[in-house]
C-alpha cells in the first residue's frame, strides 16, 4: 500500500465514500478545508490529490495551482458540482488531470478515472527516476543496460590512449556519438574533432578533402587548401563508413598511418600527421576483408581496438530512457509540454524491434511531439493510424499488445478511438459528436482536448 491519496472535501459523506472506496489499495488522508490540506501536503508526498472546488476557506482550483507550483508533476482531480463545470474545464486545459461531478453516480467510472490518474503518477515517477539516473555522459550516449555499460567501459578505457579505434554496429546505433565521446574523454579533447563520411563522397573529392591540395593543382583550385589530416592536427579524425573507401584511398591511408606523414595533392613536401584516428562501419569489416573489398593490412592498422555498438533491441531497459531524453529535447525545441509516457506507451516502445535503432526511435519521438497537443503521451500518439509501427519483437501467435493492457489502459484506447470516429463522422463538429455520444458537450470537449484530437469545427 505505497500509494498515498489526499482527499480534500468539507462534505462528510463524500469523505467517507472516497475513504471506503480507496482504502483497499491506497493510504488515504482526509482534509476538511484548505488550511488542513496545506499542512498535510507539506508533510507527505502524495500520488494523487482529490480536491473539492468549494472549500470553507479556499477555492479548489486555486489550491491545486498552489500545490502544482510546488510539485509540477502532481496529479490532481477536481470534484465539482454541475454548475461549476466551466471552471473545471478551464482547469483541465491548464494541466489538471480530470474533474468529477458530484454527486457520484457511477462508482465504476470513478474508480477507473482514479486508477488512470495513479498510473499517470507512476509514469511521472518512473520517468523522473530515469532522468535522475542518467550519467554525465548521457548527453552523448544514454544507457544503463549491461550492453551499453560494456561499451561505455571500453570507451573509458581506450579514450585516454593514443591508439586507433574501430567502431562497428548497425546504422543508427550511435557510432558517431561514441566517436565524439572518445574525443571528449581523450587527452586531445581541447583540439579539433573532424568527421568525414567516406560513403557519401566521390573518390577524388574525398582524397582532396583528406589530403588538401596546392594552388593550381586542378581546375578551380585558385588557392591552396588544407586537408582534414592537417586541420585535425593534435586532435581526433573520425572516418565514418570506412568500408566504402576506395582501394586507392585505402592504400593512401595505410601509408599515412605507417609513416605519420602525408603530402598535399600537387605537392612533394611531406607534412607531419599528428591526429588520432577513429573509424566506423555498419558492415562487419572482417567480412569485407575476407570478401577482398577491404585491405587486410589496413584493417589491422585501424582495428587496434574494436568496439561494437549493440542494436537497440539488445539494450534491455534503455529504450524508455532514450525516448525520455528525446521527449525532453523536442519539448524544448518545439516549446511544448508533452509527457510523460503512459505505461501502455512505454510497453509499446519496449516491444518494438527498432530496425533503425536509436535514429528510428528519435524520429518517432520527434513526430509524436510535433503532432501532439500536449499532456501524457499514449501509444496512439507514437504510432498513429497511417504510420507504420516498427516490427514487434514478439513472435507471431504470441499475446497481442492489446491483450496485455490493463482494464484502464484498454478503456483509454477504446475511448480515444471512439471519440476520433465520432469527430470524423461529424466533420469535427463537437456539439454534434457530443449529441451522438450522449456525453455532455463540455465533458466531451475536455476528453477531446485530453487526447489531443484535432477539431476542424470547434463549435
Amino acid at each position: 500500500m505505497s500509494q498515498k491519496i489526499l482527499v480534500v472535501d468539507d462534505d462528510r459523506h463524500t469523505r467517507i465514500l472516497l475513504d471506503r472506496l480507496l482504502a483497499k489499495s491506497a493510504k488515504v488522508s482526509l482534509a476538511t478545508d484548505g488550511a488542513e490540506a496545506r499542512r498535510m501536503f507539506a508533510a507527505d508526498d502524495f500520488n494523487l490529490v482529490l480536491m473539492d472546488q468549494r472549500l470553507p476557506d479556499a477555492n479548489g482550483i486555486d489550491l491545486l495551482r498552489e500545490f502544482r507550483a510546488l510539485r509540477p508533476h502532481l496529479v490532481g482531480i477536481l470534484m465539482t458540482g454541475f454548475a461549476e463545470v466551466r471552471d473545471a474545464v478551464a482547469a483541465v486545459r491548464e494541466g489538471l488531470f480530470d474533474y468529477l461531478t458530484k454527486p457520484f453516480e457511477d462508482l465504476e467510472a470513478l474508480e477507473a478515472v482514479i486508477g488512470k490518474a495513479l498510473e499517470l503518477d507512476r509514469a511521472y515517477r518512473e520517468i523522473d527516476g530515469l532522468r535522475a539516473r542518467l550519467t554525465t555522459e548521457s548527453d552523448t550516449l544514454i544507457g544503463q543496460s549491461a550492453a551499453m555499460e560494456r561499451v561505455l567501459g571500453q570507451i573509458r578505457q581506450v579514450a585516454g590512449l593514443d591508439t586507433t579505434v574501430l567502431l562497428e554496429g548497425e546504422s543508427g546505433t550511435g557510432k558517431e556519438l561514441a566517436a565524439r565521446l572518445i574525443h571528449a574523454l581523450s587527452t586531445r579533447a581541447g583540439k579539433p574533432f573532424l568527421e568525414v563520411n567516406c560513403g557519401g563522397l566521390p573518390e577524388s573529392l574525398l582524397e582532396s578533402l583528406l589530403f588538401g591540395y596546392e594552388k593550381g593543382t586542378f581546375t578551380g583550385a585558385s588557392q591552396a587548401s588544407a586537408g582534414y589530416f592537417e586541420k585535425a592536427h593534435g586532435g581526433n579524425l573520425f572516418l565514418d563508413e570506412i568500408a566504402d573507401m576506395s582501394p586507392k584511398l585505402q592504400s593512401s591511408l595505410l601509408r599515412v598511418l605507417q609513416d605519420h606523414s602525408y603530402v598535399r595533392i600537387g605537392s612533394t613536401q611531406p607534412r607531419k600527421a599528428d591526429f588520432r584516428l577513429v573509424c566506423a562501419t555498419n558492415r562487419p569489416l572482417l567480412d569485407e576483408v575476407r570478401a577482398g573489398r577491404f585491405r587486410e593490412d589496413l584493417y589491422y592498422r585501424i582495428a587496434v581496438v574494436s568496439i561494437t555498438l549493440p542494436p537497440l533491441r539488445e539494450r534491455e531497459g534503455d529504450i524508455v530512457a532514450l525516448a525520455t531524453h528525446f521527449l525532453d529535447h523536442y519539448n524544448a525545441k518545439f516549446g511544448k509540454a508533452c509527457g510523460p509516457f503512459t505505461p501502455a506507451a512505454m510497453r509499446a516502445l519496449e516491444t518494438c524491434r527498432w530496425e533503425g535503432n536509436v535514429r528510428q526511435l528519435q524520429h518517432c519521438i520527434e513526430r509524436a511531439v510535433a503532432l501532439h497537443a500536449g499532456g501524457p503521451v499514449e501509444s496512439v500518439h507514437l504510432f498513429p493510424s497511417g504510420v507504420s509501427k516498427p516490427m514487434e519483437t514478439k513472435q507471431a501467435g504470441s499475446q497481442t499488445p492489446e491483450a496485455s493492457l490493463s482494464y484502464q489502459e484498454a478503456r483509454s484506447v477504446f475511448e480515444r478511438e471512439y471519440l476520433q470516429r465520432l469527430l470524423d463522422e461529424t466533420g469535427g463538429n463537437v456539439s454534434e459528436a457530443a449529441r451522438l455520444s450522449g456525453i455532455p458537450r463540455q465533458n466531451f470537449y475536455v476528453k477531446v482536448k485530453r487526447w489531443g484530437l484535432s477539431l476542424k469545427n470547434d463549435t
